[in-house]
């Protein structure tokens, strides 16, 4: 706490002289009118109206008072007049609170079809990374213009992971007008029940006829009973359905979806295009259950008519069963978007050379490879050695000057930030930092900037907003910023007294809670090094740390000593495995021995088992925390460092060395 109060007492002084709102707030006038706003904060997320309305007079003064203001309206925007919301605009104009009350504004409007309003309003909306108001805006592009819309709408609604109306609303229109094919709802309704989300399925096909979601959730319930019944092939729409059945048995079992598919009914009904998607769905489902049949499946398909996300399934599959021809097809049928990015450069760039090609065509890949090599990201990192070099802390920039600084200090938004994050906001101090220093938005930062707002936010320590900050600048690195090290005496010493090695362990901090001591994850995770509840009473235990009790895990000393202590049994349990380690830390030790593959699986470059790890989070989570445990290492050693020699090899557990660490939590 006296952390706290001391950036809330520097904040409160700086603001006083940055900034007009907080001219007025003496030292004890601010800490009422600061608990007045987390009161109002508390109402907002209980939408009590009334208690807002009641704080609201004693929020004035404070520094956050934007944020009191947008929740007080916000909550009743349904029912506020258009002239007390464009009060608010002009009241707060420039801040991300305004922006962000035009965004719900926006949203109401569309979903009210004031498209008048809507229309004076979009120009001005400053953040623009709303998907949902997109779509009503291009309605309006087409309605106002008559601008062809299907397909930057189509792109909009299948890039949404949930249920949307907004989107989904515009492409009814659109399908009914003839002007976006009724194949769009289709595919949007494929890619929801391979993903096992049922609302998106039954909402796109809803958009074509509301009578036909009742088939949609038998073939989600059981689809095996859905294609053996024989009146299928007499029913309306059969070859969408029966594409949505076998979609859903191959995410439930995708061998009996691949034996389903090769029957004669469904071999002469279904289309090429349909037959293909398919495939890919049984190969990406085979390839996340790390069967060996997944490229087999893949291959009765074509590429040209599988999703990208298929794609990058028969990508990991070759690479794991070493087929570098067929890892240089997959990724050959990519997006430009996708297949430019670190990670399928490098993996392209690799199938290439290991085909041993003449010389010219051994020079194209080496340059793809030199194209991402660097020290920026796992891929760049590896793409380094591969061209043999190693990954070490470039120099550092110039630090930001007076100047820079002074402009970074008196920014409305970012003081606000870092006071919101002090009074316990994170949440609303983590969006204000964030729009403040986004690129997209107007007076958007340079990379000197960039550099000044994290030299402020590492001097405050909100070392989250430091990082990420930092990482943002494209010119130049300052891997002091991007790789702190705070606690570094207490991480030291206590990773060197039960021999883990120091880098990894920040590695892994620096990954798990961006050295956040009070973070917590959804699923109950608490402090720097983000313990479960239940693991950190079994390791305190193991560990012999007494004196633990539950209230103690956010404590610094406490969550060290139990997250470096449960790290180093993990390791020990895995062999010294660093990849393996980190996958057990985050996913549980049972899946990081699961996907170690049974008896008889090959053992593989851990850079290539960590690119199959079936859960998106774990799999970049790996990949980031090596990443970050080479740069610390390089920091802390003033030496080149190597993560091809951390990640190391991952294969099945020898059966002549008995396993240890079968109890870990």
């Amino acid at each position: 706490m006296q952390f706290y109060r001391s950036i809330l007492a520097a904040l409160a002084c700086a603001v006083a002289l940055a900034l007009p709102v907080g001219a007025s707030a003496a030292t004890g006038q601010a800490t009422r009118s600061d608990q007045a706003v987390l009161d109002m904060a508390q109402a907002y997320k209980q939408r009590d109206l009334q208690r807002m309305n009641s704080l609201r007079p004693a929020a004035q003064g404070s520094v956050l008072e934007p944020w009191a203001a947008y929740w007080e309206l916000s909550a009743r925007l349904d029912t506020a007049s258009k002239t007390e919301i464009e009060g608010f605009l002009s009241r707060w104009a420039g801040s991300y609170q305004e922006d962000r009350l035009r965004a719900d504004w926006l949203l109401q409007l569309g979903r009210n079809r004031e498209w008048p309003v809507f229309r004076q309003q979009y120009p001005v909306y400053r953040m623009g990374d709303d998907r949902a108001i997109a779509c009503y805006a291009l309605w309006n592009d087409w309605q106002a213009n008559g601008t062809h819309v299907a397909a930057p709408v189509q792109d909009l609604w299948l890039a949404q992971r949930e249920p949307d109306e907004a989107c989904a609303w515009v492409a009814q229109e659109l399908i009914n007008t003839k002007k976006m094919s009724a194949q769009s709802a289709w595919v949007r309704a494929r890619l929801g029940m391979e993903n096992d989300r049922l609302r998106v399925a039954t909402q796109a096909v809803g958009v074509l006829n509301e009578q036909w979601v009742k088939t949609v959730n038998t073939i989600y319930l059981n689809p095996g009973k859905y294609l053996e019944d024989k009146l299928t092939a007499l029913r309306p729409q059969t070859r969408e359905f029966v594409s949505l059945a076998l979609i859903r048995q191959a995410y439930l079992e995708p061998q009996d979806a691949a034996i389903e598919i090769e029957k004669l009914r469904w071999r002469t009904q279904l289309t090429a295009e349909e037959r293909s998607w398919v495939w890919g769905v049984i190969g990406k489902r085979a390839a996340q259950k790390g069967q060996n049949t997944a490229l087999g499946f893949f291959s009765k398909g074509r590429f040209d008519q599988m999703h990208e996300d298929h794609l990058l399934w028969a990508a990991r599959a070759a690479l794991r069963a070493g087929q570098w021809a067929q890892v240089q097809q997959a990724i050959a049928s990519l997006p430009a978007t996708l297949r430019n990015e670190p990670s399928w450069v490098y993996w392209h760039a690799r199938a290439v050379l290991a085909q041993r090609p003449g010389e010219v065509v051994r020079k194209l890949a080496l340059a793809e490879l030199q194209s991402i090599a660097g020290v920026r990201g796992f891929y760049e990192q590896l793409a380094l050695e591969e061209l043999g070099q190693r990954s070490s802390a470039p120099p550092r920039p110039p630090p930001p000057t007076t100047e820079e600084k002074d402009a970074a200090r008196q920014n409305p938004g970012l003081q606000r930030a870092l006071y919101a994050i002090a009074l316990g906001l994170r949440s609303e101090g983590v969006r204000e930092w964030n729009y403040s220093t986004n690129l997209h938005t107007k007076g958007g930062m340079d990379d000197r900037s960039l550099l000044a707002a994290a030299d402020l936010a590492c001097s405050a320590e909100v070392w989250d907003r430091c990082i990420n900050t930092s990482e943002r600048t494209k010119g130049f690195i300052d891997m002091e910023q991007r790789f702190p090290m705070p606690f570094k005496a207490a991480v030291t010493a206590r990773a060197q007294s039960i021999g883990l090695e120091p880098a990894y362990v920040y590695g892994l901090i620096r990954q798990e809670s961006r050295f956040i001591m009070d973070a917590k994850s959804g699923v109950g995770a608490s402090g720097l090094m983000q313990v479960m509840p239940a693991t950190a009473k079994w390791t305190a235990k193991k560990i012999g740390l007494n004196d633990f009790t539950p209230a103690k895990i956010t404590e610094r000393d406490t969550n060290i000593a139990i997250g470096t202590g449960y790290l180093k049994l993990v390791l020990d349990s895995f062999g010294g495995s660093m990849p393996l380690a980190a996958a057990a830390y985050n996913a549980g030790p049972s899946r990081a021995r699961l996907w170690r593959g049974p008896s008889g699986s090959p053992t593989l470059e851990a850079a290539i088992w960590a690119e199959n790890i079936p859960f998106h989070e774990t799999r970049d989570y790996v990949k980031k925390v090596l990443s970050n445990t080479t740069l610390y290492a390089a920091v802390l050693s003033g030496q080149p460092q190597s993560v091809k020699v951390r990640l190391g090899f991952v294969g099945p557990v020898d059966a002549a060395v008995p396993e240890i660490g079968l109890d870990l939590p």
